[in-house]
């Protein structure tokens, strides 16, 4: 793969097997992305990026997040998850409680319709998962397709600028 190194014209552009590669896992992830998502929101009444905060949420247990923690974890701004969190607060799914390790800091944690809520999208997530993501694959490839998904997300995440 990826044996042509010089590209003279937009047509070489445009069929080299790298490029094409990875315009197919953008399509698929931004396709996967919007028919899993939208179940969740017609099912829950939440968007994908919220049930996304809720699982980080869930995941950190204990007294909660940061708001920084959680923008990190989501590549948003500080701004774009005070926001999302507003409406998720409004919503009654995560509630704002100071920080025991800094008087000035505030965290953000699950309340229990938040809880409740991140159980009954994972349901329908995961049945969606098994439907439109691994069974079009081959049985053998599954777990080795997951494992190298797994490397390309972190090697990305260590690769980007911290946002502010």
């Amino acid at each position: 793969m990826g044996g042509q190194e010089r590209i003279s014209t937009a047509k070489e552009a445009a069929d080299h097997e790298l490029i094409l590669a990875f315009g197919r896992l953008q399509g698929a992830a931004n396709r996967l992305g919007y028919i899993l998502g939208r179940a969740i929101e017609e099912e829950c009444g939440i968007s994908h990026l919220m049930y996304e905060v809720l699982l980080i949420l869930a995941r950190a247990g204990g007294p909660g997040l940061s708001m920084r923690t959680i923008s990190r974890e989501q590549v948003l701004t500080t701004g774009g998850v005070t926001r999302l969190v507003d409406r998720m607060e409004a919503a009654g799914l995560v509630e704002r409680t100071g920080d025991p390790d800094d008087r000035r800091g505030r965290l953000v944690r699950l309340t229990p319709l938040g809880e409740e809520t991140a159980v009954r999208a994972s349901e329908i997530h995961l049945e969606n998962i098994k439907r439109y993501f691994l069974e079009p694959l081959p049985a053998a490839h599954r777990e080795r397709f997951a494992e190298d998904l797994r490397l390309l997300s972190h090697s990305a995440r260590d690769m980007l600028p911290r946002l502010r």
